[in-house]
């Protein structure tokens, strides 16, 4: 058996079946300091937009969460100032049920003091 050489394009037997061959058209060869192509532009382009969506975006999500922390901290506020107001009828009420146990307590009294 023969050494395999493994260069390309060159079969064991040394015969040469397929030629490379160039590229058909001119303008794909890589030239350097090109102008860009069209889509090229639009591709930039589009990464331009998309980062300019993304910074907006972020910046949007920012405002939003300000926006829910101060409606949250507006909605805490509210609840700890009907809590308050709860306290001071329950507070009211109860001392108006001492003063009218007390006012009756007098009265029977009273009426116990006078048979």
């Amino acid at each position: 058996m023969a050494v395999k050489n493994l260069e390309k394009g060159i079969n064991v037997s040394g015969r040469v079946w397929k030629s490379e061959k160039d590229a058909f058209r001119a303008t794909s060869k890589v030239i350097k300091n090109k102008k860009l192509t069209s889509w090229e532009l639009k591709r930039e382009q589009r990464q331009l937009d998309q980062q300019f969506k993304e910074r907006m975006n972020a910046l949007k999500n920012e405002k939003e969460e300000e926006r829910q922390q101060r409606i949250k901290a507006l909605r805490e506020r509210r609840e700890k100032k009907e809590e308050k107001e709860r306290y001071e009828r329950l507070a009211a009420r109860m001392h108006a049920k001492k003063v009218e146990r007390m006012r009756r307590r007098e009265k029977r009294n009273k009426a116990l003091k006078e048979r």
